[in-house]
């Protein structure tokens, strides 16, 4: 005869597993730190591609006006505003992506947690109805 409970219990496992387990089991095989700190330097990578065609589109749509203004103070004046506006983008996405993958492997780990508890919870069950 079949437990009822069981069922519903291992109905709620199979759908965890489809459909964010397979994300949350990689995520929480890492450490905390070690997860944020990957995924914030591959984010800064990205940003700094980013970044890099952002000033080169730039620098494309408007390069009549730069070759007009073509001058030391102004070529000075530029690289610097580019520069402190890459280190403010870079400082504003690192604080930013590394909290949110820590909260990310927070609640990754919860569910992991949680899985493995209900899990443990199965097999009790198996092992209550075979000594039966």
């Amino acid at each position: 005869m079949l437990n009822e409970e069981k069922v519903k219990l291992m109905t709620r496992m199979a759908m965890y597993e489809e459909k964010q387990g397979k994300e949350d089991f990689k995520i929480s095989a890492y450490y905390k730190k070690d997860y944020s700190s990957f995924q914030t330097i591959i984010t800064i990578l990205w940003v700094t591609v980013g970044y890099a065609i952002a000033v080169g589109v730039g620098a494309v749509a408007f390069a009549d006006l730069l070759l007009e203004k073509l001058n030391m103070a102004f070529i000075v004046m530029l690289v610097f505003c580019i520069g402190a506006g890459y280190i403010a983008l870079l400082f504003l996405y690192g604080i930013v992506a590394y909290q949110f993958y820590q909260k990310k492997h927070t609640d990754a780990r919860t569910r992991v947690k949680k899985y493995n508890h209900d899990l443990a919870r199965l097999n009790r069950m198996y092992e209550r109805e075979e000594a039966r």
